[in-house]
């Protein structure tokens, strides 16, 4: 014990610390080798957070940085519980396999729809248990509202951004309007017969309404010219093309890369919105269809006015990361796997046998489902132009 206390007083001479009396040195020394970054078992390079080896589980560990996140919990008015079941239906049979238990969580609610017109400032970047990307937390400076987005790769607190969709929602061509005055034109016309000429006059009229309308031409409409996207006459102003901003495909210029993608005119994104991915937009018009391409290779095709995010979704090293340990992947609800070779001939068809043998059968789900390279898509949609490239296209 005395050889200990010398050499530390000699470790506390090194580091600048003064040993107190008594046994109140413990603190003192450790405050000093944190302070010399010598007594913390992580490192933190900004891209990934690794841990010394001080146990088998933790030598391979390596977890995305979260450095520069919130070390708060959450706004607890936009979190609800969350209540889980299992893997078990009403009945109480398993129906999802290998989940159960794991640490209890709350379920952020993410405003994936960005309907909300007017600047907003990132007020700080969060982490959310039940995504594999970061969310960020904006107020809306005129309204002071809180809500949740999925943030993009490089965005900061402090910045501003916007959603474009109420403007969106003002250039839509007034096919409904023209149609309903035509039919009141024409009603009107049948009860009054020596007002027929005029009342035809104003069918057409709203016809040509109408026509110029399918065309493009309305106020605010977009011009696809050689000069680039650009708003016509109208006092609607120019989406600004900054990193997190949301508007419809039709604002976005051609070869943008965005993510959170709606598949409706104005509903929630629902594409492209995990850690890393993004999107590519082909081609957009003031009125159809947009092409963008995923990146799995698969072209599909967009309604115009669906929503859209600039950027690509934060947290791109989360394909990178290992838990290292089994207890991890409990902690994340997650049970254990049991392979099917390891089970009975009446529990899975690759089970029994002598030895590690599977009956000679292609590898398949414990229902008899074929488990890699399979078709099980019964029919294809309509709006893919081109599907994602297999394993037999290369």
């Amino acid at each position: 014990m005395l050889a200990l206390r010398f050499g530390l007083q000699r470790l506390s001479a090194s580091i600048g610390v003064r040993l107190p009396p008594g046994s109140a040195w413990r603190p003192a020394v450790g405050a000093g080798l944190q302070a010399r970054g010598m007594g913390t078992n992580t490192t933190d390079d900004g891209q990934f957070k690794t841990w010394k080896p001080l146990a088998p589980t933790l030598r391979h560990r390596r977890m995305a940085s979260r450095k520069d996140l919130h070390k708060g919990g959450p706004e607890r008015s936009l979190t609800v519980a969350k209540r889980r079941s299992g893997g078990r239906n009403n009945t109480g049979r398993i129906t999802c396999r290998h989940r159960g238990g794991g640490a209890k969580r709350r379920i952020r609610l993410v405003d994936f729809r960005r309907s909300e017109p007017g600047p907003q400032q990132v007020v700080r970047l969060e982490y959310d248990p039940g995504r594999s990307a970061h969310i960020a937390l904006i107020k809306h400076m005129e309204t002071g509202k809180l809500s949740y987005i999925l943030a993009p790769a490089g965005l900061k607190p402090g910045a501003v951004v916007q959603s474009y969709m109420a403007q969106g929602l003002k250039m839509q061509p007034a096919k409904g309007e023209a149609a309903a005055a035509a039919a009141a034109a024409d009603g009107a016309a049948q009860k009054d017969g020596a007002a027929a000429p005029a009342k035809e006059a104003s069918a057409g009229e709203a016809e040509a309404e109408a026509g110029e309308a399918e065309a493009g031409e309305v106020p605010g409409a977009l011009d696809y010219s050689s000069e680039g996207l650009v708003l016509k006459a109208g006092d609607m102003a120019r989406p600004s093309l900054e990193v997190g901003n949301c508007m419809p495909l039709k604002l976005a210029p051609m070869g943008s890369i965005v993510h959170n993608i709606g598949l409706h005119p104005f509903g929630r994104g629902q594409l492209a919105r995990s850690a890393g991915t993004w999107a590519q937009l082909l081609y957009t018009a003031p009125t159809g269809l947009a092409q963008i391409k995923l990146m799995s290779g698969e072209i599909r095709r967009v309604p115009v006015d669906a929503c859209a995010t600039l950027g690509r979704v934060s947290n791109p090293n989360h394909k990178h990361e290992k838990l290292g340990s089994a207890g991890a992947r409990r902690r994340r609800g997650w049970r254990p796997t049991v392979r099917g070779t390891a089970m009975n001939t009446h529990d899975h068809p690759h089970g029994g046998g002598r030895g590690k043998s599977k009956g000679n059968k292609h590898p398949r789900s414990p229902w008899g489902k074929l488990a890699k390279g399979g078709k099980t898509r019964r029919k294809t949609s309509p709006m893919v132009v081109r599907g994602r490239p297999r394993r037999s296209q290369k």
